[in-house]
């Protein structure tokens, strides 16, 4: 089945990144979520084979099996840029603006991971801090091939790290294990599918820094 076929809440629930661009179409996948995207674009006077395409972009961006561990440096650096800088970049306003809508909405139930919201935008603020220090500082020591594991700034940046562990943590105490109590509305499911991907993919970056960039020399 194709995607104009399939429903706006089953595309948001499955495809991480899915409501984003509902978002910018001004689809609405949480009470119209039972409309295939054929049918709300129709609506909407879009192009729902354009927009099907877009949610095909975003499951055709998942990592090919590269060993990065054999990667030179500066194709290393591209990649982390490309696959955790840009992505987390993209995903956080994202998932902050659906904590908002369930908070708002869902307040009133004991499930409702209340301040969630502003922890997403406490843990936006220090990773773009972060990423900055390492595009601005680190990661040219690397590319100039003057890197070595004692250098402070990497051991600063593993510090951070672990701090970044210790908030994804709060995260999961916030959610229960990001698991979805029952009935949970279309944007409740799509806000915690957001948040898996966003911890699997900060994980992967933060593995891909410290066991594998960070241990050059």
């Amino acid at each position: 089945m194709s995607h104009a076929e399939q429903s706006l809440g089953l595309l948001a629930r499955t495809i991480p990144g899915a409501t984003r661009v509902f978002h910018t179409h001004h689809l609405d996948f949480c009470c119209g979520g039972k409309q295939t995207l054929q049918t709300a674009a129709d609506k909407a006077g879009l192009d729902a084979t354009q927009i099907a395409a877009q949610l095909d972009a975003l499951q055709d961006g998942a990592d090919e099996v590269v060993d990065w561990t054999e990667a030179s440096t500066p194709d290393l650096i591209a990649h982390i840029l490309a696959r955790y800088h840009a992505r987390h970049r993209e995903q956080l306003p994202e998932l902050i603006r659906l904590a908002r809508r369930v908070e708002h909405v869902h307040g009133d139930r004991p499930e409702c991971p209340r301040g969630l919201a502003d922890h997403l935008e406490n843990m936006q603020q220090e990773l773009e801090s972060h990423m900055q220090k390492e595009e601005t500082v680190l990661f040219p020591i690397y590319q100039r091939g003057m890197a070595h594991p004692s250098m402070p700034p990497v051991q600063m940046m593993r510090m951070e790290h672990d701090h970044h562990g210790e908030e994804l943590a709060k995260l999961e105490a916030l959610t229960n294990g990001i698991t979805l109590p029952r009935g949970a509305c279309n944007t409740w499911r799509a806000l915690y599918l957001g948040l898996q991907t966003l911890r699997e993919d900060l994980m992967a970056h933060i593995h891909l820094e410290n066991n594998v960039l960070f241990e050059r020399a």
